[in-house]
């Protein structure tokens, strides 16, 4: 794998968490392009984040919640 694709992974991956996400999967494909005549390498990176919200109408206790399946 070029060592250029893997820079590249890790600028997405600083990114991405400076915005606040924390990542829970990553996956890369290097592979030659099928689409250009010559042998020009691409990558395919997938990446799986993951962020929580603050809801502005959550309860402390969650006293309101009626799930039967929600331990209290």
């Amino acid at each position: 794998m070029d060592e250029d694709m893997l820079d590249d992974q890790r600028r997405l991956v600083e990114l991405i968490e400076e915005e606040g996400w924390d990542i829970t999967d990553l996956e890369i494909s290097a592979y030659d392009s099928p689409w250009a005549d010559e042998d020009t390498p691409e990558a395919t990176v997938t990446i799986t984040a993951r962020k929580p919200y603050e809801s502005e109408d959550e309860t402390d206790g969650d006293e309101d919640d009626d799930n039967p399946f929600r331990l209290k």
